[in-house]
């Protein structure tokens, strides 16, 4: 009996999370193609893009620079995540990852199991401070997750076509921030007794320098929390956009 909680409360903590997997699948299948899309929205290829992971809403949004802002350009639901609301703390648990990252072309593999994918570069080096664990946490097309973000293969396509793109006109990273949700101050009200409610509140100061200044966030790793400015003791964990 023993053996058999055990075994449902992993099942529990693995257990994929996602919407309606045919819907997303059917919406991010039925797009035009991505260079019309770009002309008729008035966007570059080859902009820079960062991109913006909501794990309760589903979605992942990817921001392109037009001027000297990001604006958005397109919203895909995400097929599949992973464990629940919270941080990735260890190998094997199950949990996809929260935070600001940063994925330079490298981090892309064209031979993946999973059509395409991009390594989101966990754990950086905030995690690394915290003694987070873990590897080859990725966004890839298909639609099955144990840790990382499933889109499907044409919203991946997508996704490496802009990233390509922009690599090519020599954007270095290309910056992620992954949330348990949006961090609206309701929502960070609803979840301000959960154990990480702080973490979550470190995270929304990232989303508030990217909705005031279009711009993705500097962050450091500074005793433990996440930063937007730097102070003594603090490690750089990404540059902004």
């Amino acid at each position: 009996m023993i053996l058999a909680a055990l075994a449902g409360g992993l099942f529990g903590l693995l257990q994929p999370q996602g919407g309606d997997a045919a819907a997303a699948a059917r919406a991010n299948a039925a797009r035009a193609p991505l260079e019309q899309r770009l002309r008729e929205r008035g966007f570059a290829s080859g902009s820079a893009v960062h991109i913006r992971i909501f794990k309760a809403e589903n979605r992942l949004e990817v921001w392109l620079k037009r001027g000297d802002r990001h604006q958005l350009f397109e919203t895909y639901p995400i097929c599949r995540w992973s464990g629940r609301l919270g941080p990735k703390l260890k190998e094997g648990d199950g949990q996809s990852p929260e935070g600001f990252y940063a994925v330079p072309r490298e981090a892309l593999n064209p031979n993946s199991t999973y059509h395409l994918s991009f390594n989101l570069g966990f754990p950086n080096a905030h995690d690394r401070a915290l003694g987070r664990t873990g590897s080859f946490l990725m966004v890839h097309g298909r639609c099955v997750s144990i840790g990382c973000y499933a889109m499907t293969d044409p919203a991946i396509d997508d996704l490496w076509a802009l990233m390509t793109a922009a690599y090519e006109r020599r954007q270095a990273r290309v910056t992620v921030d992954a949330f348990p949700f949006r961090p609206t101050e309701a929502n960070l009200r609803r979840h301000a007794r959960d154990p990480n409610a702080a973490f979550w509140n470190d995270l929304a100061a990232g989303d508030r320098v990217f909705t005031t200044t279009g711009r993705p966030a500097a962050v450091w790793s500074c005793a433990g929390r996440y930063r937007m400015t730097s102070g003594p003791g603090c490690t750089a964990v990404r540059t902004g956009g």
